[in-house]
């Protein structure tokens, strides 16, 4: 084809233009109602209070060391620990300040230097599931790895790939509690191998790898100088294990045993559909909201993921109506039923393999 010359797109289909048309009106209402202006200062108490908690257990660690009641304080440390993966959610989706440069140096303290975690292994992988949720080809949160999602990921699966299929949704909360751990491999993985990081500037790569290391320095650290060798592996191991639950139990419920679109069936969804169909809401209060980072608004986060955390749960109302109008299903339960319904998929998708065996 010559240089220069224009390549015209084939006009959009009815369904098409239609599942455009379906989220402009909510759109517009959610952005009239100043729910996509940034709540900094909200975000700063929050950031500010959370840091002086993270403060308050350290020290206590370093103070208690000694003593084997250092270890009612690891998943404490978990605790505040995973409320720091939520400002770095937050700040990865741009929710927390208008200019991308102050979101990306909050995600970097909150996930590297807090964490030990990458900010642009997780931005990378996160936003190809917002992209696609529960996308059978297209989403990395549901690709067939240690736990399946889909039945057409389990052909093939033997040995003790097919035993953990078999059994997994026994195993989820078990291995959900070495999430903490796999994050920082993942995260390291990307930075420090030579084919990781291709989207960052050497320099980025740079400030990436000084501070997981230096999370890693200091976490070690505080650790071996505040207790014993073994008591300082019991208490990361105590630490880790509780924040992979945590983070487990807060991204469990989002999407798992909803619908898992291939490049057939999701074709015509437009971004409502490809955002509400996937997606459930968790049910529940204040505490519910703190508990789970506002992940439990799934629904409104996938519709808006840069909408700040305080204003989701002032546009469920707005998104519920608007799905009511168009008879789009909207998913919510409480949290328990979020858990059983995300356990009898697995059970489910497992089954093909226990009934072979």
């Amino acid at each position: 084809m010559p240089q220069g010359t224009a390549v015209l797109a084939p006009p959009p289909t009815a369904a098409a233009r239609q599942a455009g048309s379906e989220f402009a009106p909510l759109l517009r209402t959610v952005r009239a109602q100043g729910l996509l202006e940034r709540r900094t200062g909200w975000y700063a108490r929050g950031m500010i209070g959370n840091l002086a908690a993270l403060a308050a257990v350290v020290t206590g660690v370093a103070l208690t060391g000694g003593s084997w009641w250092v270890l009612l304080l690891a998943p404490l440390l978990a605790l505040f620990s995973t409320r720091a993966a939520f400002f770095g959610h937050d700040a990865g989706h741009v929710q927390i300040a208008a200019d991308r440069r102050t979101n990306r140096m909050l995600q970097l303290v909150h996930a590297n230097l807090l964490l030990g975690m990458s900010q642009e292994w997780w931005n990378d992988k996160h936003n190809r599931h917002h992209a696609n949720p529960n996308h059978i080809e297209k989403d990395p949160d549901v690709s067939a790895e240690v736990l399946v999602f889909s039945e057409k990921h389990v052909s093939g699966r033997a040995g003790l790939r097919g035993w953990l299929t078999r059994h997994q949704a026994w195993l989820f909360f078990p291995l959900t509690t070495l999430e903490g751990i796999a994050l920082k491999v993942y995260g390291f993985r990307a930075v420090f191998s030579r084919s990781g990081g291709s989207r960052q500037s050497r320099g980025e790569r740079v400030v990436e790898g000084a501070l997981l290391l230096a999370h890693v320095a200091a976490y070690g650290t505080l650790l071996l100088v505040s207790m014993p060798v073994g008591q300082a592996v019991l208490f990361a191991l105590v630490h880790q294990m509780v924040l992979g639950l945590h983070l487990g139990m807060a991204f469990a419920p989002n999407h798992k045993g909803m619908e898992m679109p291939d490049e057939e069936t999701g074709k015509n969804w437009g971004h409502l559909r490809r955002q509400v169909l996937t997606s459930r809401n968790v049910r529940g209060g204040h505490v519910t909201d703190w508990l789970l980072g506002g992940l439990n608004y799934q629904i409104e986060h996938h519709l808006f993921p840069s909408m700040p955390r305080p204003h989701l749960r002032l546009a469920q109302p707005l998104v519920r109506a608007h799905c009511r109008t168009l008879g789009i299903p909207y998913t919510e339960t409480g949290p328990v039923e979020s858990y059983r319904q995300a356990l009898a998929h697995l059970h489910e998708v497992g089954k093909p393999l226990r009934t072979a065996a």
